[in-house]
């Protein structure tokens, strides 16, 4: 924030989330700022002030707004009015959509006179849904500060560079393909971050940006960097992580100014010596010094085209193949598309890889709470064996839904128990699939999983900070002397939307912070209290915090128990955050509410999360009706696989919503004259089993038959879902509630048979 200041030269009046101002009574104006963001209805309060109060309004020179507001467009005819307008922020992100995830604005456009607010030198758009820039902001003679940071920008005005006294320029996390020329004439541009685009090449005016100081090109599709970056003079940092570079020019490391060189993840087999010998350069994860053999130059046999069969753990050597590895190495691919590299000499003799693919079974594969399942297991014998270097698997895995929350990791069976491996991700550029890739000395069994995002640290007895990257205003402070020896602990964070605690409690005047996760690999408690700071629920800042109603909630590992700990701690307050102290660690909660018993209320949302909402899906083939399928699809995906399916099959309408567990089984039996083979492997008892995984397919196509006669009339027969087991890991009232005759049927749907 400090450097964002520098950049305004507004010094302390460009600070985001200033309290210190007197509020005007009855009213959110303070000076000469509105603070507008932090309130559900801004947009409405922002109208009724400028209604009421417009003298002082319009001198306004630093105004927040969110944009999920739904008053917005009403709100941003208003806005030329400001004349004196310095700071404007019309971020989204301020609200969660049914998966948690945060939800974009709904900014699209600015109106045409917007470019007439002369003064206004920072603007901020992030989190909303512009697909082209407006070309009004072209218009601001002042701009020094632009921010438009997760959109869904494709490209930028051909004229972007009219905007001549730009300094700081985001555009992370949009969907940009190139640059224009004009790029180069933004003169006094310092800061300029285009990371997680679709960026594959670079003008060379971008080596006209003589004043820049910070270059941030990271998680593109840059196959080379064009030579003109050399002349970038005042550079100080250059970010080129996770792209597709096979080249970068030498003449980098001449850049007099440079301090840092992210080079890593990226495809360089070689790097110029003067550019790998600085110390500040960082070059892992990249191939360096290898070849790209061929997937199949005669030292690697391998049989692909078995990986796709339907495996089941407990028919040990159905559909296992396998390829032999020398010592001189290979790669190989998989026909379901796993890729393996294993370099020279990590195999001393000739060894037989064996690989299948497994359908995974929740009382093997723990899921942990809130992890999702995205790819099937791959099992890889021999088990145990050691490699003398370290073998790279890449394993397609389908893209989760809450992308921002977590991350994906790969997860291997060893020694009794699942741990995550160092994972990289990837997108592929044609085909769009995504990619897990991971490095291991030994073979076992591996998945793909979506978890919570994981921040870790080693605290040692001088004391750390670690933060939540998900939500930076989550931290935990460990003071000097917390521990005596070195410990290591981690911190994950589940956002939870506001609109779903209202649904869940049916109550609007309940609101709760992110979920706080903390961990250590420690049985002893810590020597010190340990300070945990969370942000306020939404709609709840210092000014109009009512203590009574605030609870700080702990839970235990299963969350099954939450326990209000609220007159156990001592609780300070900011005008964003609350602050209080703990020596242990488990799930924390702060909850803003009137209700007295909290502990059941947050017990109950808390196993809401982790439901999913689906539906059943029975077709039949058209062109031949005894081939039926049968599959469990999440409520927002029943439209989308309907009209995939619906040029080759018919049938009922999907049934009702019903609410299933990530990893929970559940049995299809058809009834009324229809059957099915029962010698199948996944047949129970004349039920077929299924396992819930959201996003996995959850399908099954079978073949169906009847004994009545049908020559006279047709069978009209019915399928009929019930649930199973569920895994071991659900709270006891859930799991309580599901047992019984009358709880175990979920839906019927009908199957003709002519």
């Amino acid at each position: 924030m400090q450097k964002m200041a520098e950049l305004l030269g507004l010094g302390d009046e460009c600070g985001e989330g200033t309290s210190g101002a007197p509020a005007l009574a009855g009213s959110c104006l303070a000076d000469n700022r509105l603070n507008l963001d932090v309130y559900p209805d801004g947009c409405r309060r922002f109208l009724q002030l400028f209604k009421e109060q417009q003298g002082e309004v319009v001198q306004v020179e630093f105004l927040r707004l969110s944009s999920n507001d739904c008053l917005l467009d009403t709100t941003l005819g208003s806005l030329p009015h400001l004349k004196h307008l310095k700071s404007l922020v019309l971020k989204g992100g301020h609200a969660r959509d049914e998966f948690g995830s945060y939800q974009h604005g709904s900014l699209t456009s600015l109106p045409p006179d917007f470019g007439n607010l002369s003064c206004l030198t920072h603007l901020d758009l992030s989190f909303n849904r512009l697909s082209t820039l407006p070309s009004c902001i072209l218009h601001l003679p002042s701009l020094r500060v632009l921010l438009v940071s997760h959109n869904s920008l494709v490209t930028l005005p051909e004229d972007f560079g009219h905007l001549s006294k730009l300094t700081f320029f985001s555009a992370m996390k949009n969907q940009l393909k190139d640059l224009p020329q004009s790029i180069g004439e933004l003169s006094m541009l310092q800061d300029l971050d285009l990371s997680e685009n679709a960026l594959e090449l670079l003008p060379e005016q971008i080596g006209n940006l003589h004043n820049c100081t910070e270059l941030d090109l990271s998680g593109n599709r840059l196959l080379s960097i064009p030579d003109s970056l050399a002349n970038l003079k005042s550079l100080r940092r250059l970010h080129l992580h996770s792209n597709l570079l096979v080249t970068v020019p030498a003449s980098l490391a001449s850049l007099p100014n440079l301090s840092r060189l992210d080079l890593q993840n990226n495809c360089l087999s070689a790097i110029p010596a003067e550019i790998q010998t600085l110390p500040f350069v960082h070059i892992r994860g990249n191939p360096l010094g290898e070849t790209e053999p061929s997937l199949q130059a005669g030292n690697c046999k391998a049989s692909a085209a078995v990986c796709s069969a339907q495996l089941f753990p407990h028919s040990a050597q159905h559909g296992v193949d396998g390829f032999i590895v020398t010592s001189e190495g290979c790669r190989v691919v998989l026909a379901c598309g796993i890729h393996f590299y294993f370099p020279p000499g990590a195999a001393s003799d000739p060894l037989r890889i064996h690989f299948r693919s497994l359908t995974p079974d929740p009382q093997w594969v723990k899921l942990r709470h809130h992890d999702v399942l995205l790819s099937r297991v791959l099992e890889l014998q021999p088990h145990g064996v050691q490699f003398q270097q370290e073998v790279q698997i890449w394993m397609p895995y389908i893209s989760p839904q809450t992308p921002q929350q977590h991350e994906v990791v790969v997860r291997t069976f060893s020694e009794q128990s699942w741990s995550d491996l160092k994972t990289r991700v990837k997108q592929k550029r044609k085909s769009k699939k995504c990619v897990a890739h991971c490095c291991v000395l030994h073979f076992s069994w591996f998945l793909v999983v979506s978890r919570l995002v994981q921040n870790e640290c080693k605290v040692p007895a001088e004391g750390t900070l670690l933060f939540s990257s998900v939500d930076p205003n989550i931290k935990v402070i460990f003071p000097p002397g917390v521990t005596k020896d070195p410990r290591s602990v981690k911190l994950q964070v589940l956002p939870v939307s506001a609109e779903e605690i209202q649904e869940i409690t049916a109550s609007a005047g309940c609101r709760a912070s992110p979920l706080l996760y903390l961990s250590q690999d420690s049985t002893v408690d810590f020597l010190k209290p340990v300070r945990i700071q969370l942000p306020l629920p939404p709609g709840v800042t210092g000014l109009n915090l009512d203590q009574s109603r605030l609870h700080i909630l702990h839970g235990d590992l299963e969350g099954q128990t939450w326990n209000d700990i609220t007159s156990e701690v001592v609780l300070e307050f900011t005008h964003l955050y609350a602050v209080f102290e703990v020596t242990h660690f488990s799930w924390y909660w702060l909850w803003y509410t009137t209700k007295t018993y909290i502990g059941g209320i947050a017990k109950k949302v808390y196993e809401r999360l982790r439901l999913y909402q689906v539906n059943f899906i029975a077709l039949q083939r058209k062109k031949d009706p005894e081939q039926v399928l049968l599959q469990c699809v999440p409520k927002h995906k029943v439209d989308p696989v309907l009209k995939k399916l619906q040029d080759r099959y018919r049938g009922p309408e999907p049934s009702d919503m019903v609410e299933m567990f990530e990893g929970e089984q559940f049995f299809a039996a058809f009834e009324r004259g229809i059957s099915i083979d029962m010698d199948r492997p996944d047949c129970v008892d004349g039920r077929l089993s299924f396992i819930f995984y959201s996003h996995l397919k959850n399908m099954k196509e079978i073949y169906v038959t009847s004994l009545v006669d049908r020559k006279g009339q047709a069978v009209k027969g019915q399928v009929s879902f019930y649930r199973g087991a569920v895994p071991d890991s659900i709270p006891e009232d859930a799991s309580r509630r599901r047992k019984g005759p009358d709880s175990l049927w979920l839906a019927t749907l009908p199957i003709k048979l002519p």
